[in-house]
């Protein structure tokens, strides 16, 4: 009985310990990739399209403004970064969901 509740405990730790590295790790990959492309806030839109090729999707948002989407996959998990544009080609906002 004791040995039991000892392995099982010991399972218990050891699972939520690999856990929370795993989304420590995931969580400093996803602080670079906001840094990098969040780089691009402030500049002009062709400046980062000669870096990133052509976007996958362009559509205009409820305001008015172009959003550019470009999309990947990753190990199998799609990533998606957003890239809104103002009207005078400046970068204004920049998102990201699923990117590692």
């Amino acid at each position: 009985m004791k040995f039991k509740f000892l392995v099982t405990l010991i399972s218990i730790l050891f699972l939520t310990t690999a856990c929370q590295t795993i989304k420590n790790k995931t969580d400093e990959v996803a602080e670079k990739e906001n840094k990098k492309y969040g780089l691009f806030v402030g500049e002009d839109v062709n400046k980062m399209k000669l870096e990133l090729g052509a976007p996958t999707e362009d559509v205009i948002n409820s305001t008015g403004n172009e959003v550019l989407i470009y999309k990947t996959k990753k190990y199998g998990m799609p990533c998606e970064r957003r890239f809104e544009v103002n009207a005078s080609g400046t970068i204004i906002a920049f998102s990201s969901s699923g990117c590692f």
